[in-house]
Formats: C-alpha cells, structure tokens, sequence
C-alpha cells in the first residue's frame, strides 16, 4: 500500500477538464505512473452514463492496463468522479474496488470546486492515502 502519491498540477488540470466534460455523469479513468508518482492518466468511458455510479467500459480497462504494462508502468489508481458529493468511497465504491493495490481516487465537485482524494480500499475498508499535488 503506497503511502502517497504524487499527482503534477498538469495531470490534475487533465483530471479536472475531463471530469467537466461528462457533467453530470460520473466520469472514470486510470492513472498510471512508477513509485507512487503519476505519470499518465488514460480516460475509461464509463458505461453506465450515470450521476451517481460508474462501470469502467471492459475493453477500455483492459487496453488501458496493457498499455501500462509496456511502458514498465503500475497502475496507481482509479480515478471517478461524485459529481454531488461526498467526497469519500461510497458503499458501492467499497464494495466494487477490484484492484486493492491501486488507489481509489474520488473527485468531488464542490463550490469552491474539484476536490481530490485518495484512498486504499482493504476488505471493504477505506484508508485515505496522502495526495501530494506539485
């Protein structure tokens, strides 16, 4: 379990403007990188097209790992949006994280804007994880 990771202003500007683009759809992606520190996000389509849940387009996911894995990358996180709150793992969210060695990165819309956290889900358990931004 990483104990931070590093996110470059860039990449979350990237994060931001993808996520506004599919308001008011829960948006969803992978975000790989080496030793904590992201390097790359790749968008997934989220299948439902729903406000309040997501299912990463199968296909998608899985051209988005491989691609990770010939580039000597890890699969940090994944990233998706609550565009109405909260700002931490729903139940379903805990109950539906399939890579328990990557981060679930949960972006909420607020008034003073997005708002990025990070955290390791660990048998239906969420443990926030620091998110250094630089």
């Amino acid at each position: 379990m990483l104990d931070s990771i590093r996110l470059p202003e860039q990449l979350r500007k990237q994060i931001e403007d993808y996520l506004e683009k599919h308001l008011p759809e829960e948006a969803c992606g992978i975000l790989g990188g080496r030793d904590g520190r992201v390097e790359v996000m790749l968008p997934v389509r989220n299948e439902l097209q729903s406000p309040v849940r997501f299912r990463m387009n199968a296909s998608e996911q899985i051209r988005a790992i491989l691609w990770l894995e010939s580039q000597g990358m890890d699969l940090i996180g994944i990233f998706h949006s609550h565009p109405s709150g909260p700002e931490f793992p729903s139940d379903t969210d805990l109950q539906e994280h399939a890579y328990p060695e990557s981060a679930a990165i949960i972006c909420s819309l607020t008034n003073a804007g997005w708002v990025m956290r990070a955290f390791s889900i660990q048998e239906g358990r969420a443990f926030e994880i620091e998110l250094v931004f630089h």
